[in-house]
């Protein structure tokens, strides 16, 4: 405690001195914003961090009395977005342009560390005249840095869409208005889940990173219009398992491919974007989805191989340009695919039991100065597995064939104060 409290001293004293100074030439130039939400919720959710990160309204969950534990609202207010940047600045190196970053907020890692600060970003950039190297803790690359969502929410439109921050290092090349970028990624925060929960050791045990490639083609008109398409693949490769339940040592893998498209358009008075993912195993990407045992490859070692879930997902967003007033209109919509094989055992998945979600959220924004406020309804239906005459409504590869919808009203009001 006395450590942290003195690394916030000096922390605090170092921002001091440099707000209070014009930004050197070499050197970190702080900025961030105090954010604070507001919000309640018509029945209970999955969610994260006392509710602020909004998955998808929680199941049925009836009492002896058949009533239904879930339907029940809540209230809360929380300022754990509250964030802090140091954008930096150096002498060239090798032959280019130097620059990084060091971002963090108050979320915390985990449910009981909620307050406590943590890494969002931490990179290191050379740039030359066409070529970018990054190397460090950044936006996955199928999280578009200039083509998300403009929510209010701090789920970004998720589960619709790819969110995920991972250790990476990336390579971008510039041909004019279309760009490629590889990347090469581990993982830290957002992790795949297998028989021991989520964890960074699947990943790191089959010993080949997450392999991206996206290409991206962006141009600007003198009438004020912006265009800006792409598309990436993700290669990931897990290895859920060192010992099977028998005890015999075992490397079976499981491997998933990954593809999206995505697009905006910005007039003077309107920016329009959109994206559409196919993912396998997307449950790092905080989307819906995961992988399951296929068969017993070996009865006496009890070795088995996997399969991934397939989960699609299409969003859209709307908002108006203007400095002062702007109104805004997120809608989203994602399907549980099912395995690309047949399943057997207990499947290692986010929302195994869901059949669909889909999300309308329309939101207006007021600036003044540096303040802002921004309220935002957004409505989410959630679509479960329905059992009928005792039966689970799965098929074979965990597909469900009989849904119930229910549904959450979100009330939010972001109050913003940047820096």
């Amino acid at each position: 405690m006395k450590r942290n409290l003195l690394l916030f001293s000096c922390l605090f004293l170092f921002i001091t001195i440099s707000f209070g100074q014009d930004a050197p030439k070499f050197g970190i130039k702080f900025s961030g914003f105090v954010k604070n939400d507001i919000y309640f919720d018509s029945r209970q959710t999955v969610s994260i961090r006392d509710g602020q990160f909004l998955l998808y309204p929680a199941a049925k969950e009836n009492d002896p009395n058949g009533n239904d534990v879930n339907a029940r609202s809540s209230f809360n207010i929380i300022s754990i977005q509250t964030r802090l940047r140091g954008n930096i600045t150096g002498p060239d190196a090798f032959g280019a342009k130097t620059s990084g970053a060091i971002e963090g907020e108050f979320f915390g890692h985990a449910e009981g560390q909620i307050n406590e600060f943590r890494l969002r970003h931490a990179y290191v950039r050379l740039d030359w005249k066409n070529t970018q190297l990054l190397v460090g803790q950044y936006w996955h690359p199928m999280f578009i840095e200039n083509c998300f969502p403009g929510t209010i929410s701090f789920n970004t439109g998720v589960p619709f869409l790819p969110f995920t921050r991972n250790p990476q290092i990336r390579l971008t090349q510039n041909f004019g208005k279309l760009s490629a970028m590889f990347t090469a990624l581990s993982q830290r925060d957002f992790t795949s889940t297998g028989p021991d929960g989520p964890d960074t050791k699947y990943l790191r045990n089959a010993v080949l990173p997450n392999l991206n490639l996206r290409a991206e083609y962006h141009t600007n008109w003198e009438n004020g219009h912006e265009m800006l398409g792409g598309a990436s693949v993700n290669y990931k490769k897990l290895l859920p398992r060192l010992i099977t339940p028998a005890g015999f040592k075992t490397d079976e893998t499981i491997s998933s491919l990954s593809w999206m498209v995505y697009f905006k358009y910005v007039l003077p008075d309107v920016e329009l974007k959109a994206g559409y993912t196919c993912a396998q195993d997307a449950f790092d990407l905080t989307m819906l989805g995961g992988y399951s045992t296929h068969q017993l490859t070996n009865s006496v070692e009890e070795n088995y191989d996997y399969t991934p879930y397939k989960t699609a997902a299409l969003w859209g967003d709307f908002e108006t340009r203007g400095d002062k007033w702007k109104a805004g209109l997120f809608v989203g919509y994602t399907k549980n695919m099912g395995a690309t094989k047949k399943i057997v055992g207990s499947p290692y998945v986010r929302g195994s039991n869901l059949d669909y979600v889909y999300r309308i959220a329309p939101r207006l924004i007021f600036n003044s100065g540096k303040f802002r406020f921004a309220p935002e309804i957004e409505y989410t239906v959630a679509a479960y597995m329905k059992n009928v005459d005792g039966q689970t409504s799965k098929d074979d590869k965990g597909k469900i064939t009989n849904s119930e919808e229910v549904g959450n009203l979100r009330l939010l009001l972001g109050v913003y104060f940047f820096f």
